[in-house]
């Protein structure tokens, strides 16, 4: 009953018993000049529970029963008060529901049929007219004021949720993008190395050790990324750090390739300028190391006042690229993506036998 009428019937049962209690004691407090209550009286006072318990299905109808109900227990000279409270709930129900210009014609309805009782009954003063415009009006403003205040919390937990969405949706972004970095520069890592290894094992087998060492470190490293990822996606698990610039040496020695990395100035960054400025490196040195192996990398930070500019420059490949075919195509539009996210912008072109990666980043001021 709970799930298909909702609070209707245990409304209802609450009025049933307010008007019931209300109109014994008004029955007993105007016996002198009002009707006591009788079987047909009772009958009147329970339409309008009635009418509450079938209002979701009828709105209109059960609305004028009420009405009418009211109309004629007033007729029938029964005491003043009871018959009142069906057809108020009513109207504020009609309002609350979004059932505005039914309601205010129902209690324009209402209005008059109180008006033309009490003119009537004799009593036709400005003073009993004001009166009961003002309790309808009151009862009216009541209802359109706790319909606005739940429309407002509607649509406050309907912005909530679309904002909840969507920074779910750039989480996910962000993750796919942190993955498939991690995943393009550890692979193409592992690739080159394992060939490296392959190469050296018989001739120089330090050599080769060297590179299956940095094999195993990176297989760590993306497997680890790997798992923080996946662990949010599945459980909203807390991530791992971010890779920030303090790794950079870090990641410069197991690259592949030879870097020389210079840093002009220094001053703290913003963790979304960090991640960025890691990931763009990360993506540079892993296409060095696919399609000019063998050349000389140079990673160059400069802080400045207003902007981070990193550039990262190679002298070409002295060797056979290895992962020449390999390439997923994604890698400089994703790094053009990053600095464009943060109001940057990235240029990829050849320099020379090489090519050069710039990326200007702004910084925000520096608080002293």
């Amino acid at each position: 009953m709970r799930g298909k009428y909702g609070f209707d019937p245990y409304l209802a049962l609450i009025v049933a018993a307010a008007q019931v209690v209300i109109g014994r004691g008004a029955s007993w407090g105007q016996q002198d000049f009002r009707e006591p209550l009788d079987p047909y009286a009772f009958g009147l006072l329970l339409v309008g529970p009635l009418a509450i318990l079938l209002h979701r299905r009828f709105p209109l109808a059960t609305t004028a029963a009420a009405l009418a109900a009211n109309d004629l227990f007033l007729v029938g000279g029964y005491a003043y008060g009871p018959s009142f409270v069906s057809p108020a709930v009513l109207l504020f129900l009609l309002v609350t529901r979004g059932r505005r210009l039914i309601a205010w014609i129902m209690a324009g309805a209402t209005l008059v049929s109180f008006l033309a009782y009490a003119w009537l009954m004799g009593n036709r003063g400005l003073l009993h007219s004001v009166w009961i415009l003002t309790f309808i009006m009151l009862l009216m403003v009541l209802a359109e004021l706790v319909r606005i205040v739940r429309e407002r919390r509607a649509e406050r937990e309907r912005t909530a949720e679309e904002e909840a969405r969507r920074q779910a949706s750039e989480e996910r972004l962000t993750m796919a993008q942190e993955l498939h970095d991690v995943l393009a520069h550890n692979i193409s890592l592992i690739h080159v190395q394992a060939s490296t290894a392959l190469h050296l094992i018989d001739a120089n087998p330090e050599q080769a050790r060297t590179a299956l060492s940095t094999i195993k470190t990176a297989s760590k490293e993306v497997l680890g990324e790997m798992r923080s990822v996946l662990n949010v996606l599945r459980e909203g698990a807390p991530r791992a750090p971010t890779a920030g610039l303090d790794r950079l040496d870090d990641l410069v020695e197991r690259s592949g390739v030879h870097v020389t990395l210079k840093r002009v100035g220094s001053r703290p960054l913003p963790s979304q300028v960090e991640r960025a400025a890691y990931r763009i490196v990360q993506e540079s040195l892993t296409n060095a190391a696919r399609h000019a192996p063998g050349s000389d990398v140079t990673v160059r930070l400069e802080y400045g006042e207003h902007e981070l500019l990193l550039t990262v420059s190679d002298t070409g490949g002295t060797d056979v690229p290895l992962l020449a075919e390999a390439g997923s195509g994604n890698g400089i539009p994703g790094m053009r993506e990053r600095a464009s996210a943060l109001g940057g912008t990235l240029v990829a072109v050849p320099s020379g036998a090489g090519f050069k990666v710039e990326a200007r980043l702004p910084l925000p001021e520096e608080t002293k």
